[in-house]
């Protein structure tokens, strides 16, 4: 039906015929001429109809209106001198129609596709389809297309195999909560929808499949945030007989040369590598934003013998932290910004925040302004100064609590005073954190959990303290952090049963359970199970960083709300009667879910 893209023609075509389809960005009637910018995928070429030249098509495209389809046959002219339109990669040329057919019609759109106005969420995922017609939201989706090429010829070119694993799969626990899809064949039994491939990939490298990929499709009945859907895309790893050093650089070669190909950008290589506690200690977080000076200090040893117990309590305390962050020039700050701030530190749990503004170092303690002051000993203070090395115009924000809120708080604080107060470095800062510890301890159910996935190896070293002392165990995990945001984790899997039967129990998963959960897996490990690693990407969250996009749901065609719905089908739906009696189920007190 055509002969060319709207956008592919340029000054090369002059004085050829050729065909264009496409939507009406915009139409314009000038003196009896009419122009109508035509858009396709690809760009938006300018078409003129001049009723001397084409009366016929001149009638046409005086009905045409935004968003109606058309397919025009035409020749490429120059525009006249001083109608270029450099901002346009099709801006030197028109398409003088000769042939216009409109294939279809279209009623007003609920929102202009040509004009960059806000429009809300709702009402963009409701209409999807024309909101995808923007082409700074098709460009995004191309852009996610181009990654995902690339990661797939790089892992092509290093040997490994793309193979799928299945979508009905088996409820696991250890993890977030599960889709369940209720079985119709076997009553009062359910599949789950995988929240990630993991137990297969691992059985493939029983299986001697050596180097595996996918390009998974994952589901987590969760929460939801601005990078969290309940269905997501992952590039899924997996490789035998690999240490964990190899596979971060082989990975590391694989996204410099992602950004390389994609955004013509140069990554700085090797990528920085940290150890989790080094990165709560400074940052607070264990996807610290590297592009952000600023670090939390540790001042617990200042604070143990001062009076005030905000601070000696926590000092004393081994699960809690004193801190102190510092933010140049801050002293400007006004009341009701620190109040605003102390605002934001609470959603995190802090019950305040105590600051100390330095007007002038060189009078003491006289030459600082704080409510605090008054409980901290003038030498106390001091160290803190030379602690932080903080200079005339500084600020200083303090935390103490346990040590998880603290970290909570003044890390998010200082990602937020980062970006409020220009101190975001330009580029890219990709950061492994390494060295994870196995298991985090649950008060509430008095139990451990795997920090990563049950099936995480322990550090060789660390493997007698299993036994001996759990908390101070360290995984063989890492976690490739882009900017602040994790876009890819992964580890050194457990390939021998007793480690794996061990880190069961020690997880409070019976016997029973394991069997029942895990068995297929620990008996594939009894059969020659080769040491193996992965390690698996968001492409969602990646998409969302090379396109500069404030959320992932910008770089998914179909997105779900916040509220884990979809405006554009209105699923979840209700289902029929019959459909439940076939799989054997009744809804209680909800008439109103049933149609």
């Amino acid at each position: 039906m055509r002969s060319h893209y709207c956008g592919d023609l340029s000054i090369n075509h002059l004085n050829q015929e050729v065909i264009v389809c496409g939507w009406v960005n915009r139409r314009r009637d000038h003196g009896g001429v009419i122009f109508i910018d035509l858009r396709d995928r690809e760009g938006i070429v300018q078409l003129v109809f001049d009723p001397q030249h084409s009366p016929e098509s001149f009638t046409l495209a005086d009905q045409v209106r935004s968003e109606y389809v058309l397919q025009v046959k035409g020749q490429i002219r120059p525009r006249p001198k001083g109608t270029e339109n450099l901002d346009l990669a099709t801006g030197q040329i028109e398409v003088w129609g000769q042939d216009l057919k409109i294939l279809n019609a279209s009623e007003t759109p609920p929102f202009p596709v040509d004009e960059k106005m806000e429009v809300g969420e709702e009402t963009r995922l409701r209409y999807r389809y024309i909101d995808l017609r923007r082409p700074e939201n098709l460009q995004r989706l191309r852009t996610r297309s181009l990654i995902v090429q690339q990661l797939r010829n790089f892992l092509d070119s290093q040997g490994f195999i793309d193979i799928d694993t299945p979508i009905l799969t088996k409820s696991t626990p250890e993890g977030a909560r599960d889709f369940l899809v209720p079985s119709r064949t076997h009553p009062g039994e359910f599949f789950a929808l995988p929240q990630s491939p993991q137990l297969f990939k691992q059985l493939l490298m029983v299986a001697g499949i050596d180097r595996y990929y996918q390009v998974a499709h994952c589901f987590r009945d969760e929460d939801l945030r601005a990078d969290r859907q309940p269905e997501f895309t992952q590039l899924d790893i997996e490789t035998s007989f690999i240490h964990e050093d190899t596979l971060m650089d082989l990975m590391e070669q694989m996204i410099t040369k992602l950004f390389a190909t994609v955004l013509n950008t140069q990554l700085t290589t090797p990528f920085t590598r940290m150890a989790y506690t080094e990165a709560l200690n400074q940052f607070g977080s264990d996807k610290p934003d590297l592009r952000i000076p600023l670090k939390l200090i540790d001042i617990g040893d200042l604070m143990q013998e001062v009076e005030f117990k905000v601070f000696s309590e926590p000092a004393q305390n081994p699960q809690s932290r004193v801190a102190v962050l510092r933010l140049p020039g801050g002293a400007t700050l006004s009341r009701k910004e620190i109040d605003d701030y102390t605002k934001f530190t609470a959603t995190y749990g802090a019950k305040g925040l105590a600051y100390i503004k330095v007007i002038n170092c060189s009078q003491g303690t006289e030459g600082l302004q704080s409510p605090i002051l008054k409980f901290i000993p003038n030498e106390v203070v001091e160290e803190i100064l030379n602690r932080t090395q903080a200079v005339d115009g500084d600020i200083l924000f303090f935390g103490a609590d346990k040590s998880y809120i603290v970290n909570e708080a003044l890390g998010a604080l200082r990602v937020k005073l980062g970006h409020d107060h220009g101190l975001v470095e330009q580029g890219w800062r990709p950061l492994w954190v390494v060295d994870f510890p196995m298991f985090e301890w649950d008060e509430k159910e008095n139990r451990w959990h795997a920090l990563h996935h049950p099936f995480t190896s322990p550090k060789e070293e660390d493997l007698p303290l299993l036994e001996q002392n759990p908390a101070a165990c360290r995984s063989r995990a890492y976690d490739l952090v882009l900017n602040g945001t994790e876009v890819g984790g992964g580890s050194m899997r457990i390939f021998q049963s007793k480690t794996q039967a061990q880190v069961f129990q020690l997880l409070g998963i019976n016997d029973v359970e394991v069997q029942e959960k895990f068995g297929f897996l620990l008996n594939a490990l009894k059969y020659g199970c080769p040491p193996h690693g992965g390690i698996a990407f968001g492409l969602d969250r990646l998409a969302m960083l090379m396109t500069r996009s404030n959320s992932i749901r910008e770089v998914i065609a179909f997105p779900k709300t916040q509220t884990a719905s979809c405006p554009l089908t209105e699923a979840p739906g209700s289902v029929s009667e019959s459909q439940l009696r076939e799989l054997k189920i009744k809804i209680i007190n909800q008439p109103s879910l049933v149609k």
